[in-house]
């Protein structure tokens, strides 16, 4: 019988101490990504931002009325899963403005190489 209790004990112990962890188990290393996005010069507030790496969870952002982002990995978690990535712009479902270049949107060039710590990394898009 005491047996029975202590192991009851444990694994109230264990699931208590896995539910107040702060990151999950299989969360990845992530470096925090932020910056600026302009096309032709000009700020695109509103423009939405995927950066995906080879394997794993796309992070997204969208850039504020100054053009300014800064990626979430998930909606509490900042950053971007540390390595290379392809980058994306584009407009999302409730905006819109000007024609994203395919190089930048549809058939991006764009690529990052994800660092632990903080990455700025500023697109200025060309429309020609």
């Amino acid at each position: 019988m005491t047996r029975l209790m202590s192991a009851a004990a444990f694994a109230v112990m264990v699931v208590i101490g896995v539910g107040c962890s702060e990151r999950a188990p299989d969360m990845p290393e992530l470096g925090q990504v932020h910056g600026a996005v302009t096309l032709d010069g000009k700020p695109l507030p509103g423009v939405s931002l995927l950066f995906e790496p080879e394997q794993g969870r796309t992070s997204t952002a969208k850039a504020n009325p100054e053009g300014v982002y800064e990626a979430l990995y998930l909606i509490d978690e900042k950053g971007v899963k540390l390595g290379p990535c392809s980058v994306r712009v584009e407009w999302g479902i409730d905006e819109s403005g000007p024609a994203i270049p395919a190089k930048y949107g549809s058939k991006s060039e764009l690529k990052l190489e994800v660092k632990p710590g903080d990455n700025i990394f500023d697109i200025e898009m060309k429309s020609k």
